[in-house]
């Protein structure tokens, strides 16, 4: 088929008047060609999802041990899955994380503290660092049977930037509702989601008019996906698309982490 592309890009150009239109049409072939044919679409097989199936129902060493060519066969998918989703994050953000490879989290499970002592987690996951300390916050995807879903936002703020975000919103939580409560972040997301305190943070009235907010202890937005659309051969592109929807939230935390109540820049 490429073979016969190039021949059909010689006669194509040998006239000496073009037509836009005709060029157009020529355009999408060809990207159409190179889509198919030449670049992997990286979807996650029903393969991979048969492994952690069957790994459910056989969590120990010795099943696990017998059948390392298939975890080797999905692992290598989630690999190629991984990659492809860098590589539509990196469309519109920028990642610090080098591959797609390094993204994925080990199957193996600490168990040391752990009730649960089955040795390998039922699902594959991994996340993607934004780049630059101007670009804060961090992306998550899971993967597993009946529970894949994307997470977006900060699950671990340093008892620095808690402080410097409990300011920001003690002050503009109508900006910060407006952002949570946009159409698109409602229909897509829902509420935020995270852990919260009991009780007011030290330092705020229990009745301030933020209180709903000041109470999160990590902020989050997540979203959820069938298994089918996980199997479809988009869902890199639509995973990313739902992390874009993300940014105006992760953009905003950005803002107010990287500069003072004056909007100032901090340094460092």
């Amino acid at each position: 088929m490429l073979n016969n592309l190039s021949s059909f890009t010689e006669d194509f150009f040998s006239g000496s008047h073009i037509s836009t239109r005709l060029f157009r049409v020529y355009f999408s072939i060809t990207k159409f060609v190179v889509q198919y044919t030449i670049m992997p679409k990286a979807a996650i097989k029903k393969e991979t999802f048969e492994f952690l199936k069957k790994l459910s129902k056989n969590n120990n060493r010795e099943w696990f041990n017998a059948n390392k060519d298939k975890y080797a066969e999905a692992h290598n998918n989630m690999i190629e899955f991984a990659g492809a989703l860098l590589a539509e994050m990196n469309k519109h953000d920028t990642i610090e994380t080098a591959s797609g490879k390094d993204s994925l989290y080990r199957i193996y499970k600490d168990v040391r503290f752990s009730k649960d002592k089955t040795p390998y987690n039922m699902h594959w996951n991994g996340g993607f660092r934004r780049a630059t300390k101007k670009l804060r916050g961090g992306y998550y995807f899971h993967i597993a049977p009946g529970n894949s879903f994307v997470v977006g936002g900060f699950r671990g703020p340093s008892a620095a930037d808690m402080q410097r975000i409990r300011q920001d919103f003690a002050v503009n939580y109508d900006e910060v509702r407006q952002i949570l409560g946009n159409k698109t972040t409602i229909k897509t997301f829902g509420e935020m989601i995270g852990e919260k305190l009991i009780s007011a943070p030290r330092g705020y009235e229990k009745d301030h008019p933020a209180i709903d907010l000041l109470r999160y202890k990590q902020f989050m937005l997540k979203h959820k996906f069938t298994d089918e659309e996980v199997l479809r051969p988009d869902f890199a592109k639509n995973a990313s698309d739902i992390f874009k929807k993300m940014r105006p939230f992760l953009n905003y935390m950005s803002e107010a982490l990287t500069t003072d109540a004056n909007g100032i820049p901090l340094a460092g």
